[in-house]
């Protein structure tokens, strides 16, 4: 399995790595933009390329992917989700919304509140990195144009988002959409329908589910989003979350400064993030 992680070395330099056992293998591509349009035979050779391995401490983890022209996210798409939201109508076809590609960070980087009235939530997502450019692609064919599979969480604002109707900017705030810690290759993930997904806030857990769980899945997600907008390389398409978010607690439970927030999804690994106030 082909772990690629975007790092900053110790001299200050943004690069590709393989990350392996504790260990980063540098590359010699800097964006992962360089890697779409080899051959996904060829990128094993990548691996055989890379220089002697450095203890993952030395480096500093940034985003995998790198100024995506959109990052679309499915909706209701976990019945539990559904299930826990009173005014949620559920969903006879895949429903969409888009976050800021602005907002994207990395692991470990703070999520930063924005104000002292924000209530901001998590979300556990299974997120794809488109790898080709498609339009109108039928849901048997969608998985071809995947280059690789990493950890979302779709950070929302949600008094923004319900109160004052600004979805875009409820979830497009800075660093309200950390990506990462890896992105592995689309061939090397056993089957994305069958993943284990979770979140932590403070080491709690609050969201346990697998992408089985979805009501559509990828290939019917890319189909239905291919449809009317064109998907480029580097685009980020995310899956939607399963029930267990602060909004929908009793009583609700937002994020707050000085919590650390963990998603994982089984075969990827785990993102962390801690939480920091921003006023």
């Amino acid at each position: 399995m082909l772990r690629l992680v975007k790092v900053i070395t110790p001299d200050g330099q943004t690069i590709i790595g393989i990350q392996s056992g504790g260990l980063v293998y540098p590359t010699a591509f800097q964006r992962m933009a360089d890697l779409f349009d080899l051959d996904p035979k060829e990128l094993p050779r990548v691996q055989d390329a890379a220089l002697s391995g450095q203890p993952l401490e030395e480096y500093r983890l940034m985003a995998p992917v790198e100024s995506p022209s959109k990052v679309l996210c499915g909706g209701i798409n976990y019945r539990s989700h559904k299930d826990e939201n009173p005014k949620a109508v559920f969903p006879t076809r895949p429903s969409v919304f888009s976050k800021l590609p602005s907002s994207i960070v990395g692991p470990g980087h703070p999520i930063v509140l924005p104000s002292q009235d924000c209530q901001a939530d998590y979300e556990v997502e299974l997120a794809l990195v488109i790898g080709r450019k498609v339009k109108g692609i039928a849901r048997d064919e969608a998985l071809k144009c995947v280059f690789g599979y990493t950890v979302l969480n779709d950070v929302s604002d949600r008094k923004m988002q319900f109160d004052l109707q600004h979805e875009t900017l409820g979830k497009g705030v800075d660093t309200f959409c950390p990506i990462g810690p890896e992105l592995i290759l689309a061939q090397d993930i056993s089957d994305p329908g069958q993943l284990h997904v979770r979140s932590y806030v403070n080491g709690e857990m609050r969201q346990d589910s697998s992408t089985s769980n979805m009501l559509f899945s990828i290939p019917e997600l890319l189909e239905a989003i291919s449809r009317y907008t064109t998907l480029l390389p580097g685009d980020v398409i995310s899956t939607g979350t399963p029930a267990g978010v602060g909004l929908f607690r009793n009583p609700p439970v937002f994020l707050a400064p000085g919590d650390e927030v963990v998603v994982e999804v089984e075969e990827i690994g785990q993102l962390v993030n801690p939480v920091v106030a921003g006023w």
